[in-house]
This record gives C-alpha cells, sequence and structure tokens, in this order.
C-alpha cells in the first residue's frame, strides 16, 4: 500500500509539473502596473523598432494578432488604418504585431496598404515575454497593450473587435489620460 501511495503521490507530481511547464503562457501573467517586456521587432516598412528607444518619449500600443491574411486580422488591420487619424491625435507610437516573418508580414501590409507598421516577432521572444504565447498555443492571442511614456503597462485589452479596434484604441487611450499631440489639443 505504501508502495502505490508513493507511486501515486508520484506521478501526481509529475504531471503538476508538466502541466506548470506547459501552461499557455510561459512567463508569468502581466498586469497593469507591471513593467511592459522590452523588445526590438522588425517592422513591415523596413524598420527596426525597441521600446527602449520610445519609452520616455511616447506610448506605445501593441496590439498583437494571430495570423498574417486571416479574416479577423485583416480586419482588425484595416480598421487601424481606417482610424489612423483618431491614433494620430495622440502622442502614441502604434503596431499590430504577429508571429509572421517580416517578409509575409511585409506583404500583408502592403496588400492592405497599410500607412503603420506590423511588427514581427517569428521567433516567439517578445510574445512569450508578453504572454501572448506560450508551449500550447503558439500563435498570439488577439490581446492589446497600452503602454505609458514611463514605459509601464497601462491596460491590457483581452476582448478585442476586429472591425471597431481602433475606434476602441482611441477611446481607451484618452479613457487612460494619454497626451493629445500639440496639433490637436491646440484646436
Amino acid at each position: 500500500m505504501e508502495r502505490v501511495t508513493l507511486l501515486i503521490t508520484s506521478a501526481s507530481t509529475a504531471l503538476g509539473l508538466l502541466a506548470v511547464g506547459m501552461s499557455w503562457t510561459s512567463a508569468a501573467e502581466l498586469k497593469p502596473g507591471d513593467k511592459a517586456p522590452d523588445f526590438t521587432l522588425k517592422g513591415s516598412d523596413g524598420k527596426t523598432y525597441r521600446l527602449s528607444d520610445l519609452v520616455g518619449k511616447q506610448a506605445v500600443v501593441l496590439a498583437w494578432f494571430p495570423k498574417a491574411f486571416t479574416p479577423g486580422c485583416t480586419a482588425e488591420c484595416k480598421s487601424f488604418r481606417a482610424g489612423g487619424d483618431d491614433l494620430r491625435a495622440f502622442d502614441v507610437a502604434y503596431f499590430t504585431a504577429s508571429r509572421d516573418t517580416p517578409e509575409k508580414n511585409a506583404k500583408f501590409a502592403e496588400s492592405l496598404g497599410l500607412d503603420y507598421p506590423i511588427l514581427s516577432d517569428p521567433e516567439g521572444d517578445v510574445a512569450r515575454a508578453y504572454g501572448v504565447t506560450g508551449v500550447l498555443r503558439p500563435v498570439p492571442h488577439r490581446w492589446t497593450f497600452y503602454i505609458g511614456i514611463d514605459g509601464k503597462i497601462l491596460a491590457i485589452d483581452k476582448k478585442v473587435n476586429t472591425a471597431t479596434h481602433a475606434a476602441d484604441v482611441a477611446r481607451r487611450l484618452a479613457e487612460l489620460g494619454v497626451k493629445r499631440r500639440e496639433a490637436e489639443s491646440s484646436k
């Protein structure tokens, strides 16, 4: 009986460790107030973007999407293109991001006529740091991170409406008190 109990306990412990190691995300879940993980990612415009270059200068919106050339992701990116004026009214750098290659995201951005960069994280290191992917989920969740000028997370939107996302982001930026650009605030 002791041996059976020991085997069951050992098996339970091993399964518990396996379950923890194979969680949906590999990092602790980020929350408002946490320092945003730094990133260095190539954009669909060929430029490289670093969060550390933007901290202290402007807020950042990082909107993760699952996969280029899919219906929901197309709708979301089109929404950001159509709502660009509303987003540019704020002193914010905004990006969509996926685990697609820079080449695929460049083609996707070109096919949609986007006027903002899609960031590429093909290795998935940044996606894991933000908790949008993990061992059991290689494709990012459709989550949007609002990062303050101080580099800390202001909010995380985990319920995205792809068709209205740009308007929703602009509304959220206003709610969060993100500074408007001077040209807009003087009107």
